[in-house]
């Protein structure tokens, strides 16, 4: 018995690896996802199969990938589709169905209030399993599973740190930049501070000394760990890299009214994880000097004990 785990690099790659360990899959896994920095370091060692980016709302590329999940899925290797999206999961839903195969569909912790567009037309599929991350809108078609948060606790260090080492992450989105929040930073960090900037397609006029489109998974990830701040996009994969680095990050979400995303879901992810006392949830104009030292303040843990994922009967 071997799984397929198919998710579009980013936020939703990110989930679906931390996640693997609780699904509880029986037989071997193999990897569906497209080919960069992030991919090549977090699924180092494991059999990764590439398959054509594809951005949001992004039909031609779409169907590059329903024709490679017709070649993957054709030598009758695979008995169980998973998957946290976005779009390649319904080029990989669609022709396992029609083969027969389990498809589960975990919709992204993004999600906080109801689906997502591949979310609706993954539920158009008769043999769909669906799973919520929330369970105020589980319902008869959508199981509430748990949450990729579910196994993180923040604590108050009893020794502050001082704000010299810091990890700016804006992304890698192609099509959305968010000058405001590099614009802002710019202005508010120390300028003695030692900055690691990744800015994805983000461009201001006053671009910062050494700012990077993409830094690779295991170099970010060892930064952040050695960093005492962490300021990111409200992006779930952003949020879960700082996690596992021990960092309570800054946390500002995109908005869609200044054409920083397709809609305004990461304002509510991050009510949801300021909420949980996870992330320090600030609005753009609203990111201080204080609240910089207020994050230094703080670590993120892995809890011990890993809650198993309830897949539906």
């Amino acid at each position: 018995m071997t799984n397929l785990l198919v998710a579009s690099t980013g936020g939703h790659l990110a989930e679906l690896y931390d996640l693997h360990p609780r699904l509880g899959l029986p037989g071997d896994c193999v990897w569906a996802t497209f080919d960069c920095p992030q991919s090549r370091s977090l699924l180092d060692g494991q059999e990764v199969i590439h398959v054509p980016p594809a951005t949001t709302r992004d039909i031609v590329g779409a169907i590059r990938d329903l024709l490679a999940a017709r070649r993957v899925l054709r030598g009758g290797r695979f008995t169980r589709v998973v998957s946290t999206g976005a779009s390649v999961a319904m080029s990989f839903f669609v022709p396992a169905a029609r083969r027969g195969l389990d498809c589960h569909y975990i919709e992204s912790a993004t999600r906080t209030e109801g689906p997502s567009l591949t979310g609706r037309l993954v539920a158009r599929l008769p043999r769909a399993r669906l799973y919520t991350q929330y369970p105020g809108w589980a319902d008869r078609r959508w199981r509430y599973g748990g949450t990729v948060f579910d196994g993180y606790r923040a604590s108050r260090s009893a020794r502050p740190r001082p704000v010299s080492r810091v990890v700016v992450a804006l992304g890698t989105h192609g099509r959305f930049g968010f000058p405001r929040l590099l614009a802002r930073l710019v202005e508010v960090l120390p300028p003695e501070a030692e900055v690691l900037w990744q800015v994805g397609s983000t461009r201001v006029p006053r671009m910062p000394a050494g700012a990077r489109a993409q830094v690779p998974y295991a170099e970010m990830q060892q930064a952040m760990r050695e960093a005492d701040v962490v300021v990111t996009h409200a992006g779930v994969g952003s949020a879960l890299a700082a996690m596992r680095a021990g960092r309570r990050a800054v946390y500002v979400p995109r908005r869609r009214r200044y054409d920083e995303h397709v809609d305004d879901h990461q304002v509510e992810l991050a009510r949801q994880l300021d909420r949980r006392g996870l992330v320090l949830a600030r609005e753009v104009d609203a990111v201080t000097a204080e609240d910089l030292a207020e994050a230094a303040c703080w670590t993120v843990a892995a809890t011990s004990a890993i809650t198993p994922f309830r897949w539906a009967a």
